[in-house]
C-alpha cells in the first residue's frame, strides 16, 4: 500500500471508528500505567489504539464475549510499547483471542532423540509466530498494579522479538543501534541475574526471566514500562538499550512527574 493511501485509510479509521472519548477516559483512569503518560502522549496513544482495534480481530474464547471496553483496554496497553515506533511493528498477525481467565495449552515438541512429546501448560498469555495473540482477561484486570507484571506487555514483547524469526531476546534493532552493545548488555544482566538467583538475592527481574533469553527480554520489557527506576538502577545498560529501542524514557518521565507533584 502506498504511503498516501495508507495515510488516507488511517485518517478514515480515525474519523469513523475512533475509540469514543468517554470510553477512552474510562480506560485511562483504570490503568495507572497509562494515566501517568503526558497529555500529548495519551492523545497519540488514542490514535494508535484506535488503529490497532480496527486492524486486529478480537475473539472471545471459552464462552467469553469481548466488549468495547475490553478491546479499548487491550489496544491501549498493547500500543504503549510501539507509541514511538508505529503500528507496522505489529505486522504479520491479525487476531487477538481473549479467554476469561487462565487457559490450558497443548504443544508438541521433539526431543534430541527425535521423539515427539506433548506438553500441557496452564497459561495466562501466549504469542504465536505469525499467529494470534492470546490473553487472559482476568489477568489483564489483575495487572493494573505497577509491580512489573503485565501480560499484555510481556506477550507483545514476544511479538516484537519474533520479527527477527527466533524468539531469542533480540528484536530488529534500529540502524543507529549496535547488536554487540545489545548482546553485551543483556548477557551481563543475564549472568548477574543467575548469580543473584543462586545466592538468594532479591532479583531485579522475576526469576521466570531466566527460562530463556526470550523470556528475559519479555520480563525486562514489563519492568521497563511499569517499574523503570528498578531496571535503570539494577541493569542500567539493559535500560539504555530498551530506551534506544522503544524511543521512550519512562524512568525520566516518572521522575519528572514526581517532581511536579512535589511542587504542587
Amino acid at each position: 500500500m502506498t504511503s498516501w493511501l495508507a495515510r488516507w485509510r488511517q485518517e478514515r479509521i480515525l474519523a469513523r471508528k475512533r475509540i469514543a472519548d468517554d470510553l477512552w477516559r474510562e480506560v485511562i483512569a483504570a490503568q495507572p500505567l497509562l494515566a501517568r503518560l503526558s497529555v500529548p502522549a495519551r492523545q497519540r496513544l488514542h490514535d494508535l489504539a484506535t488503529l490497532l482495534a480496527a486492524e486486529k480481530r478480537f475473539y472471545g474464547a471459552a464462552g467469553f464475549e469481548v466488549d468495547a471496553r475490553q478491546i479499548a483496554t487491550i489496544a491501549a496497553l498493547g500500543c504503549l510499547p510501539i507509541l514511538e515506533l508505529g503500528l507496522d511493528w505489529y505486522r504479520g498477525w491479525y487476531s487477538i483471542l481473549v479467554y476469561p481467565g487462565a487457559f490450558r495449552a497443548r504443544h508438541e515438541y521433539r526431543d534430541d532423540a527425535g521423539l515427539v512429546h506433548e506438553q500441557v501448560s496452564d497459561l495466562i498469555g501466549e504469542a504465536w509466530d505469525s499467529g494470534p495473540l492470546i490473553l487472559s482477561w482476568e489477568d489483564i484486570q489483575d495487572g493494573t498494579a505497577l509491580d512489573g507484571y503485565n501480560v499484555i506487555l510481556h506477550e507483545l514483547a514476544h511479538k516484537l522479538d519474533m520479527l527477527n524469526g527466533a524468539v531469542n531476546g533480540m528484536p530488529p534493532l534500529h540502524r543507529d543501534m549496535s547488536r554487540q552493545d545489545w548482546t553485551r548488555a543483556f548477557t551481563a544482566a543475564w549472568n548477574a541475574a543467575r548469580t543473584a538467583a543462586a545466592v538468594g538475592q532479591e532479583p531485579v527481574l522475576d526469576r521466570y526471566a531466566l527460562e530463556s533469553p526470550g523470556e528475559f527480554f519479555a520480563v525486562a520489557c514489563e519492568v521497563y514500562f511499569e517499574l523503570p527506576e528498578r531496571l535503570h538502577d539494577g541493569y542500567p545498560l539493559v535500560y539504555e538499550q530498551l530506551r534506544r529501542f522503544f524511543r521512550q524514557d519512562p524512568a525520566r518521565a516518572v521522575a519528572a512527574r514526581s517532581r511536579s507533584h512535589r511542587e504542587e
